[in-house]
């Protein structure tokens, strides 16, 4: 299993650092109770007027369902992410009913609520001793017919999730990539007052 050595500049509670997205994954089976618990901790992001517009569809590894979500995936994520416990494929709704309308209207932070979702997920999923690893490679038409999209929401990504494995189970071409990805300084992605354009 591949460690992971990254510091964080400034003191966080470990699971910031101490998570990341492996591609290589045991075959190790998922309970959907585990499961659950990592959507659980999605269903508690926050969004704007508590709208909520995130929606998961989930497959755990030989349901019936399995075969037509990995399927949407492009080859090169096929390749790993067929060795996950658990598929989840990840939603959400474009319009919503703000306080004191009665009719939708265009939500425009469905997706940076539905981000902040998926980032509690990945949290609940390594501090519960899994991995899960975003994938924004897929056929958009075949996923939605995978998992019967409704019109009025959209997808954003497929999320892996596992016990994380060998890489040598990997690829070759992947191998090399099983690595915690560094992060820049948060110096060049926070500013003080005012936006530094050219960083």
């Amino acid at each position: 299993m591949t460690a992971n050595t990254r510091k964080a500049d400034h003191p966080v509670a470990e699971f910031f650092p101490g998570r990341w997205s492996p591609r290589a994954f045991t075959d190790a089976e998922m309970s959907e109770q585990d499961l659950l618990t990592i959507l659980e901790a999605a269903r508690w992001a926050p969004s704007a007027f508590n709208a909520q517009p995130w929606r998961f569809v989930y497959s755990l590894r030989n349901d019936e369902s399995w075969d037509a979500i990995l399927g949407a995936l492009v080859p090169a994520n096929q390749s790993w992410a067929k060795n996950a416990s658990a598929l989840v494929v990840v939603a959400s709704q474009t319009h919503s009913v703000p306080p004191g309308k009665t009719e939708p209207v265009e939500n425009g932070t469905h997706a940076f609520d539905t981000g902040a979702a998926w980032g509690y997920l990945a949290l609940q999923a390594h501090i519960s001793g899994f991995a899960a690893h975003a994938m924004a490679g897929f056929d958009t038409l075949a996923m939605a017919q995978a998992v019967g999209l409704p019109e009025g929401y959209v997808l954003h990504a497929t999320v892996a999730v596992g016990q994380q494995g060998d890489p040598a189970s990997l690829p070759e071409a992947l191998q090399a990539r099983e690595l915690a990805s560094p992060r820049h300084p948060l110096a060049l992605r926070a500013f003080h007052g005012k936006f530094k354009a050219s960083v």
